[in-house]
């Protein structure tokens, strides 16, 4: 159905293997910035995002820390900031 005022859609899909990031904490704290950092940029399309390393545990000993939040949304907002603009 066709929405005049509604945003253009964003399909997103968030991989975290085990492989990189052996906690499910860790995976779900993951996916959560993922989708919040697509939700803000309001960029429209369709966008995998895939965990290719994994965060040292030695940095980020606890699977769900503030600091892991940051290091992840700031990775995550330099990615999005990469990508081609289609809207400018």
């Amino acid at each position: 159905m066709f929405v005049p005022d509604a945003p253009p859609p964003v399909w997103l899909g968030a991989l975290t293997p085990k492989r990189w990031a052996r906690r499910a904490v860790t995976r779900h704290l993951i996916e959560r910035q993922v989708h919040a950092v697509a939700a803000s940029s309001g960029a429209a399309g369709a966008y995998v995002v895939r965990l290719r390393a994994a965060f040292a545990r030695t940095q980020f000993p606890s699977a769900a820390s503030d600091a892991l939040k940051r290091a992840v949304r700031a990775e995550l907002l330099q990615l999005w900031n990469q990508l081609p603009c289609a809207n400018c």
